[in-house]
């Protein structure tokens, strides 16, 4: 990774989430984008720049520092780069209704694992080791409300055998989230495994019918019937953030500098993904240095 200044971004989904990509599966006409490798769902980097150059537009419009940060228009893109670079927001817990508990966030050890080597590459220090769990077990906190007689979790038509205490997983993850939902997590978090929860991430996201009526009739109107992909409200993304100097001439500023402009826009709450004037891709932001929040 080139020098500079690195953070964490954590992306928690208040509503429903599409981040399209625009090729149909099967009976799905508007999937949302996937991993090739892994199948997991993510939010492409360039859907969150793009969201966060249009927020501080509107804030400081044609100001220089923002044609620093994020580089200049379409028009006179050849003059220099951006100083900010983001990965892929990459899963870190997916919510499954529960039996019990309403529902659960659950994650598993490879996504674990990859959440720990990028948090490393921010200054992080060295997170709880990675558990294993067997398929058809879980680990989730002790007394959790997920637990059937504590010895059971049950979610959608599975049933998982109790292995154990997750240990400091939950209260690591509820760092990445607002205070409310992070209390909930210290006690809703579960860990799968890695065929476990691929199996979720790939059949428990919703799948909504969208028409358009014809306004005499009221009846569908003829190739207005389509099937759209949404991923629940409380998932919960991650990405790294990168800053180096700006390139811009007039506009001298440190890696350090870029990336704490960023950060102090007050930008807690965007609109990222499609649909949003039906109320989707509502997210909070939550942003992490290495080894603090």
């Amino acid at each position: 990774m080139p020098d500079g200044a690195r953070a964490s971004l954590f992306i928690h989904a208040l509503t429903g989430l599409h981040p399209g990509s625009g090729t149909a599966l099967g009976v799905v006409d508007l999937p949302v984008q996937r991993e090739r490798h892994t199948g997991w769902p993510l939010i492409p980097a360039s859907s969150i720049k793009g969201v966060l150059r249009a927020a501080m537009k509107r804030k400081y419009n044609d100001d220089g520092q923002l044609w620093a940060v994020f580089g200049p228009d379409t028009d006179n893109a050849a003059e220099h780069a951006g100083a900010l670079a983001l990965t892929d927001a990459r899963i870190l817990a997916f919510p499954v209704r529960s039996l019990k508990g309403v529902f659960a966030w659950v994650t598993c050890p490879a996504v674990l694992a990859r959440f720990c080597r990028d948090r490393g590459l921010v200054g992080e220090q060295p997170l709880p080791a990675v558990p294993t769990v067997p398929t058809g077990k879980v680990l989730c906190p002790k007394g959790s409300p997920l637990l059937i007689e504590n010895t059971a979790l049950i979610l959608e038509e599975f049933d998982f055998d109790y292995e154990g205490d997750p240990g400091p997983w939950p209260e690591v993850l509820a760092r990445a989230v607002d205070a409310a939902t992070g209390d909930r997590m210290c006690t809703h978090l579960a860990i799968l495994s890695d065929d476990d929860f691929g199996h979720f991430v790939q059949h428990a996201t919703e799948v909504v019918a969208r028409i358009g009526l014809d306004a005499k009739t009221k009846t569908v109107k003829n190739g207005a019937l389509f099937y759209e992909e949404v991923l629940p409200a409380e998932t919960l993304f991650h990405a790294l953030v990168m800053a180096e100097p700006s390139r811009r001439t007039g506009t001298p500023m440190p890696a350090e500098d870029v990336l704490t402009w960023v950060r102090q826009s007050e930008l807690d709450v965007v609109q990222i993904g499609a649909d949003e004037t039906i109320g989707r891709g509502i997210c909070r932001l939550t942003w992490a240095d290495g080894g603090a929040r």
